[in-house]
Formats: structure tokens, C-alpha cells, sequence
């Protein structure tokens, strides 16, 4: 029996929101950083699958989310595509050599680096409930594409935004690879037992409408297309953080099934502009969750009563800050629970 959130994906409203956090498994609860200090780096972790596992289901064990959320990264695209990667300490990740020129036929592919995360995804789904759903993901191919061009993250993605306007086609050569391995990795996720994926687009809000349309929607509608087609059935969330007044038409014209909203969108504003009946994912802000308080209650009860008439799965509007009181995770918690 497919459990609220795998439901309400598929477009069915639940009474009380299903929930799930973006991050929800990570650097905020002692059990992850007692296994991190023992393993030691954040990739070495990754590829230990085990204790990929265990992380993952680490925040289903003490909050009872509705989903478990793969703990992996999204440089692992590009990791197989054949870029090196490594993370520095305090600094995050690093991609070696960096496509300044979208040259990514140089590298030599290395798909063989998915391999450990499916295996993740096996021992999750066989370690959860029927009632929790799976959820696989990847970084969709703009926010990839501007850690390969730049080598690392940067605060305006200039590189690559400077590149697709310089020489749109070798920007799409690179798009189109990394919509190819993307689409790989999702379905080998899906075929572990992922039983929905996300599409994360974190830089997606750097875009002008014209290259978000050509960088962000177009990609990201062949790859849900394709997804469809491969394994139908699989609920494909799609968020395009940063989009804010572009949201509605990234939700009509990608054909994902389901749209995460971030903590800047009005949530009243985007459940009117929304498509009737369209799932939606959202959207408190981490740094409320951070802050706690009353603040947090009225925003959580807000939140639901904005989406109460459509499917809507409660989560955050980006990930869970590092620094978040466990306390506070249970105050949301029990305010969505009453």
C-alpha cells in the first residue's frame, strides 16, 4: 500500500499534509555527526552505502517523516561524467578540471561511480515500512552545469551564465550531457526502489526568463518526458528554487507532476497561479525553523491553510540548517500533527 506522501504526489489530498525536509538527514542531529566523525569525509560517506543507508533513515527513526530522502549529493552527476571531485573543508565542493569551455567530451566517463547509491537506495527501501516512500533525486542540469564550468559554487554563477551566452551550443552540448547521465541515474534509482525523484534546480533563480526557459524548463521537460516514459508512474517533483514570478510556467510547461515551492513565494499568491489540482511541495522557511517560536507555529498553520484545498506535501523552503535545535523540528512537527 503506497503510504500519504507517494499518494498525495500522484494528486490525491490527504487531510493532514504529509511531510518530509530537504536535508532532513545531514549535519543537524548527533547521530549523523557521530557516524560522520567515525567514517570521516562527507564523500567517503556517500560511497559507503551502509552508512549511506543508515544516515537516510537516521531523521525517520526520530521524527517519523512520511519520506526518506537518499543522502548523496548532486556532484555525483558530474563525478560520473568524469570530472574529479573532492570537498574542501569549510569551503564545499571542488570539480577538477573546470569546463570553462563546456568541454566535458575530454573527460573520461566513469558511470560505474552510480553504482554505490543504487546500492543505497536498495538497502533503504528494504529497511523501510511500506507506508514511507523512497524518494531518489539528481540536480538538474543548469544547477549542475555551473559547478562544472566554474569548478566549485559561486555566489552568481557567472561562469556559466557568461558561457551560455557566449556560446549557447557548446552550453547545450554540456546541458544535453548531463540530461543523458541524469536521466541514467534516475532510473537506476527508480529501478533500486526509489519510488519518487526530485529535480533539484538550486540556481535556478540566476536565470533572465529568456535563459530560464532555454537552461531551466526546456531541460528539465525532457527529462520528466523521458522519465515518464521509462517508468511510468513515478511522481517527478520539480524545484526550481530562486524561480518566483517564472513558477507558474516552470509547473505548466515541464510536465513534472508535482512543484516545490522555496520560503520567498507567497504561498496564498502560488496556490492560485498554480495549475487546478497540481501537487505542491512547501514551503517554510529553514531560518523560522532555525529561529523557532511562536513565529513558527502561525507559519506552519498559514502554510497548510494556504494549500488546504490541493494536494500538498509539507516541507521546507530549502534545506535544514546545519545549526537547527532538534526541538524545533518536533515544535513544526507536533503543530502539523495536531
Amino acid at each position: 500500500m503506497p503510504g500519504p506522501l507517494l499518494d498525495t504526489l500522484n494528486g490525491q489530498r490527504q487531510d493532514r499534509p504529509p511531510v518530509w525536509f530537504m536535508r532532513q538527514a545531514g549535519r543537524y542531529l548527533p547521530e549523523y555527526r557521530a557516524l560522520r566523525a567515525e567514517k570521516g569525509g562527507f564523500l567517503e560517506l556517500v560511497y559507503d552505502s551502509e552508512a549511506a543507508a543508515e544516515i537516510t533513515l537516521q531523521p525517520l527513526r526520530r521524527f517519523g517523516f512520511d519520506g526518506a530522502i537518499l543522502f548523496s549529493d548532486i556532484l555525483i552527476v558530474p563525478y560520473a561524467l568524469g570530472q574529479d571531485l573532492w570537498f574542501e573543508a569549510g569551503e564545499g565542493p571542488r570539480l577538477a578540471p573546470p569546463l570553462v569551455d563546456a568541454a566535458w567530451q575530454r573527460l573520461e566517463a566513469a558511470p560505474e561511480r552510480f553504482e554505490a547509491v543504487y546500492e543505497t537506495v536498495r538497502r533503504c527501501r528494504a529497511m523501510l515500512t511500506p507506508e514511507v516512500t523512497m524518494l531518489g533525486f539528481a540536480g538538474s542540469p543548469w544547477t549542475v552545469a555551473t559547478y562544472m564550468v566554474a569548478g566549485q559554487g559561486s555566489k552568481d554563477h557567472h561562469a556559466a551564465r557568461q558561457l551560455a551566452y557566449r556560446d549557447p551550443e557548446a552550453f547545450g552540448s554540456l546541458i544535453g550531457a548531463i540530461e543523458e547521465a541524469s536521466f541514467t541515474y534516475l532510473v537506476g534509482q527508480i529501478d533500486a526502489g526509489a519510488e519518487a525523484v526530485q529535480l533539484f534546480d538550486s540556481w535556478a533563480g540566476s536565470l533572465s526568463p529568456a535563459q530560464f526557459e532555454q537552461w531551466v524548463i526546456a531541460p528539465n521537460a525532457r527529462l520528466a518526458a523521458r522519465l515518464h516514459e521509462a517508468r511510468p508512474g513515478v511522481p517527478v517533483i520539480g524545484f526550481p528554487k530562486g524561480a518566483g514570478g517564472k513558477l507558474p510556467a516552470y509547473a505548466r510547461e515541464t510536465g513534472v507532476d508535482a512543484v516545490g515551492v522555496d520560503e520567498t513565494v507567497d504561498p496564498v499568491w502560488i496556490n492560485r497561479e498554480l495549475p487546478a489540482g497540481m501537487p505542491v511541495q512547501g514551503n517554510l522557511d529553514p531560518m523560522l525553523l532555525l529561529a523557532g517560536g511562536e513565529g513558527l507555529d502561525r507559519a506552519v498553520e498559514s502554510i497548510c491553510a494556504a494549500f488546504e484545498g490541493r494536494p500538498h506535501v509539507f516541507n521546507l523552503g530549502h534545506g535544514i540548517d546545519k545549526e537547527t535545535p532538534i526541538a524545533h523540528v518536533e515544535q513544526a512537527l507536533s503543530v502539523l500533527r495536531r
